[in-house]
C-alpha cells in the first residue's frame, strides 16, 4: 500500500487551495448524460477567476483526495506490459507530460469517460488539472529529492436546482426562482502517477469513489484497462467466504472471538504507530493470524489455498474492511448484542440440556427500554 494517508491529507489541507499549488489551468467540459454529447468545454487560466472561484474547483479537486485508504481510496496497480506499452498507460502519461496543455489529448479522455459514464438524468463536469509539487522543498520530506508531477480528474454531477421564492430588487418583490444548474461533490475521480515512499510510481494510480461501496467498474476499465479495486464490502463479503469454506462452514464462536481481538489489537498498534501506511494482510499474513486465534494448521493451510485462488498470490485485504475495531456484534435468529470488542471476552458460551446458550455478564447496569432491573 501507498503513503497516501499523509500525503492526501498534505494535499487537502495544505495544497489544493488558492495560492498554495502550482496548478496554472483548469481544464474540463460539461456533458449530457442522456445523450452522452459535450455540452461545453473549457481551459481556465487560474489567475483570471476570482478567489471565490478559485476555492469552489479546488474544494471539488480536493475531495478526490479525501476519505480513507481501502474505503474511498484505493491503489490501482498497473503490469509490467501495460506500462511499457498499453495505450492506457501512454495516454495517462502523455497527459503527464503535456501538463494536460494537448486538447486532443484532453479529448481523448473525456471520450473515453462519457462513453462508459452515466447518471440517469444528471449531467456531469469532468475537471482535470497538473501540478507540481516539491517534496524537497517540504520540511517534512528533507531528505527526498524528487519532485512529483500528477494529473488529477474527478467527475462531478451537476444537479438541477428547486424552484425557490427569491426577491427581485427591480420591482422589490419576490419571485419564484431556479438556480438552473449546481456543480456538486465529486462521484469518482483519479490521480496519476502514485506517490510511494515520497517518490514518483508510474506503476500506479490513486482511484477514489464517493461512495465506498461502489467500485465503478466501467470507468476503472475504460481508463486502467483493469479489473475495479474490491470495495471495503467486497473484501468483507469475499473475507467471510473465504473464512467459511477453510472451516467447512464450521467456524466456532472461540475462533472468531479469539480473531476479532487479535484484528483489533493489530489495528490499535498500528494506529499508536502512526504509520502513513495502510494496514494490510496477504494470505499467509492472515493465515498466522488465524492460526493464533485458535484455528488448526490445516484451516490455515486452506484459507491460504482459497484466498489465493480466489484475489491472487499478492492481493492485501485492508484490516479495516475485515475488522470494525468500535463494535462487535453477536446475532442469534432472536436477538442482536452490540459491544466495544475490548470487552469480547466476557462473553461466553454454555451446552445446557441440549441447548445452547450465549452469556453475557449483568452484574450492574442493566435496563430494559431504558429502565433499570435488578435480576433475581
Amino acid at each position: 500500500m501507498s503513503l497516501w494517508l499523509t500525503f492526501s491529507l498534505t494535499f487537502t489541507r495544505r495544497r489544493i487551495q488558492p495560492g498554495k499549488n502550482n496548478i496554472s489551468h483548469l481544464y474540463g467540459c460539461y456533458v449530457n448524460s442522456a445523450t452522452r454529447e459535450v455540452i461545453s468545454s473549457f481551459d481556465e487560466p487560474v489567475n483570471l477567476l476570482s478567489e471565490q472561484e478559485q476555492l469552489e474547483y479546488f474544494k471539488l479537486l480536493s475531495k478526490a483526495l479525501s476519505g480513507g485508504m481501502g474505503k474511498n481510496l484505493s491503489d490501482v496497480s498497473f503490469t509490467t506490459a501495460q506500462v511499457q506499452g498499453s495505450p492506457e498507460h501512454q495516454l495517462l502519461t502523455q497527459l503527464r507530460q503535456s501538463r494536460l496543455e494537448d486538447e486532443s489529448l484532453r479529448e481523448k479522455l473525456c471520450t473515453l469517460l462519457t462513453e462508459n459514464l452515466s447518471f440517469e438524468e444528471k449531467n456531469y463536469l469532468i475537471l482535470m488539472a497538473y501540478d507540481i509539487y516539491d517534496v524537497k522543498a517540504d520540511k517534512e520530506d528533507e531528505d527526498s529529492t524528487d519532485v512529483f508531477r500528477y494529473i488529477l480528474c474527478c467527475v462531478c454531477p451537476v444537479a438541477t436546482g428547486k424552484a425557490e421564492l427569491g426577491y427581485d430588487h427591480e420591482d422589490k418583490r419576490f419571485h419564484n426562482a431556479v438556480i438552473s444548474q449546481m456543480v456538486t461533490a465529486p462521484i469518482l475521480g483519479f490521480m496519476y502517477p502514485a506517490f510511494d515512499d515520497r517518490c514518483t510510481n508510474i506503476y500506479g494510480a490513486l482511484l477514489y469513489s464517493r461512495n465506498a461501496k461502489e467500485n465503478h467498474e466501467a470507468f476503472v476499465s475504460s481508463v486502467f484497462n483493469l479489473p475495479a479495486p474490491l470495495t471495503a464490502a467486497e473484501q468483507k463479503d469475499c473475507f467471510d467466504q473465504l473464512l467459511a469454506e477453510s472451516t467447512d462452514s464450521k467456524c466456532s464462536f472461540e475462533l472468531m472471538q479469539n480473531l476479532n481481538q487479535q484484528l483489533c489489537d493489530r489495528i490499535a498498534a498500528h494506529k499508536e504507530s502512526r504509520s502513513p501506511e495502510v494496514l494490510s494482510f496477504i494470505a499467509h499474513e492472515m493465515a498466522e493470524i488465524l492460526e493464533e486465534s485458535g484455528s488448526r494448521p490445516e484451516q490455515a493451510e486452506a484459507f491460504v489455498q482459497h484466498y489465493e485462488e480466489r484475489l491472487g498470490k499478492d492481493a492485501q485485504i485492508v484490516s479495516t474492511s475485515i475488522c470494525n475495531s468500535k463494535k462487535m456484534t453477536v446475532e442469534t435468529e432472536q436477538i442482536k448484542i452490540s459491544l466495544d470488542p475490548q470487552f469480547g471476552y466476557l462473553i461466553k458460551t454454555r451446552n445446557e440440556n441440549g441447548r445452547k446458550y450465549i452469556l453475557i455478564p449483568a452484574d450492574s447496569g442493566v435496563e430494559i427500554n431504558g429502565v433499570p432491573v435488578e435480576i433475581e
